[in-house]
């Protein structure tokens, strides 16, 4: 029989040897919103056995809120957050209990790593958490990751554990990233009604203009396709195939790869849900950091000849192209570059004190003195935004400063009344 042959993004995550995969709620809990012991052991079933086949495999697993709720006797997820906290305090401890148990059946030992936006936003906690899973990994254990709900305020939460499988996965040097739903593949429309077709393959983002998502989730998650897109398009912009389909269809897409891959020999490998195709280049581990998990400590107005000279032609931000700025950034510090219609589009490490900008904003460097003379955010200090029409968008989080009222520009050199904003 012939087999049909594999796509390249379809024979990386067989092949990957550092696998991350994200479960949502909703594939582990019953509809009455307990753990389901079945679903989960399923999902184990089929780790274990990309872990024998000699994969190391980090787990990003939701569920702890929705474990809360039947011994909380709560019907569906509370939309308070201290509810939501003091359901997953006590639904962790049923997961990683459940999570430990299954796995034991293997001789598989788990290590429980609760996360918040804290971990990955700040350099140094961004750095430990590397040591930590390559420690774990080097032991043979199994790192069943989520989000730290029982102490995550507003202000620090990931949103959702789809952007918080794509950082992990960059953040462990993952080969690939598997995302795994109640839905079977992307679908080009809304897959309950007749007509939607699924996706199986995409080569780029372009693929995804005007394709119909949703952005909720199911009663007991916080995820809808629209994050899970978000996502696939993190990783893949960090050189990482993305691999999404059903929980149900866990251990397919969990397939190694083999080692023929004709169309007359068996592959192996994922022939299941929707392949995303990486990026050419792998980010950096600073760039990746800078553009989806840094906060911004201030923005940076720019007018449309230094939106084109940064984005388009990758050039140093200068004092003559900025019309305005807000917050009280230092030296070192990230900063949103904005368009003049307000949008992101850049991110960089500033090279000014917001104290000096007053001063040189709209000034060429020639005009400056010499210890002023240099870019307020230089070529290799800077990252562009992707702007993705229809699609959601890949950024990290926004800045707080971001569309607030103008404190310095070149009708004002007053700073009176910067606030201190991400530090």
């Amino acid at each position: 029989m012939t087999v049909p042959r594999l796509s390249a993004p379809r024979l990386a995550v067989g092949r990957a040897m550092t696998v991350v995969v994200k479960v949502g709620s909703s594939s582990l809990t019953t509809s009455a919103g307990g753990l389901d012991p079945a679903r989960l052991d399923a999902l184990v079933d089929a780790l274990a056995a990309r872990v024998a086949a000699g994969s190391q495999v980090v787990l990003v697993s939701s569920g702890a809120i929705a474990a809360g709720l039947s011994p909380l006797g709560l019907a569906r997820r509370p939309r308070d957050l201290a509810t939501q906290q003091a359901a997953a305090s006590v639904g962790q401890q049923l997961l990683a209990h459940r999570y430990a148990a299954s796995f034991a059946r293997y001789r598989l030992t788990v290590g429980q790593v609760l996360l918040t936006s804290d971990d990955v936003v700040r350099r140094a906690h961004y750095r430990n958490a590397q040591r930590t899973f390559g420690k774990l990994l080097s032991f043979g254990v199994v790192p069943v990751v989520n989000e730290n709900d029982t102490v995550a305020t507003a202000e620090i939460k990931f949103g959702d554990n789809d952007r918080l499988a794509a950082l992990v996965a960059h953040l462990v040097g993952a080969q690939a990233l598997i995302l795994l739903s109640d839905v079977d593949a992307l679908y080009d429309g809304d897959p309950r009604l007749p007509g939607s077709s699924p996706v199986r393959e995409v080569p780029d983002a372009s693929v995804l203009a005007g394709i119909g998502i949703t952005a909720s989730g199911s009663d007991v998650g916080t995820g809808g396709m629209g994050s899970k897109l978000t996502s696939a398009l993190t990783a893949t912009g960090a050189g990482i195939p993305v691999l999404l389909a059903s929980a149900a269809q866990a251990r397919e897409a969990l397939t190694v790869t083999g080692p023929g891959s004709a169309p007359d020999d068996d592959p192996g490998g994922p022939m299941v849900g929707t392949a995303f195709a990486p990026a050419t280049r792998r980010t950096s581990a600073r760039m990746f950091w800078l553009r989806h998990a840094a906060t911004s400590a201030g923005s940076i107005g720019l007018d449309q000849g230094a939106v084109n000279a940064v984005v388009g032609r990758r050039k140093s931000l200068l004092p003559a192209g900025i019309t305005h700025f807000f917050g009280d950034f230092e030296s070192g510090d990230v900063v949103d570059l904005l368009a003049p219609t307000g949008e992101i589009v850049a991110r960089g490490f500033v090279g000014h004190d917001a104290g000096e900008l007053p001063g040189i904003i709209g000034r060429s460097l020639p005009e400056l003195s010499p210890d002023l003379r240099h870019p307020v955010v230089h070529a290799d200090d800077l990252v562009a935004v992707p702007q993705t029409n229809g699609v959601p968008g890949t950024s990290g989080p926004a800045s707080p400063a971001a569309g607030r009222t103008r404190v310095g520009s070149t009708a004002s050199s007053r700073i009176e009344g910067v606030q201190h904003v991400g530090r």
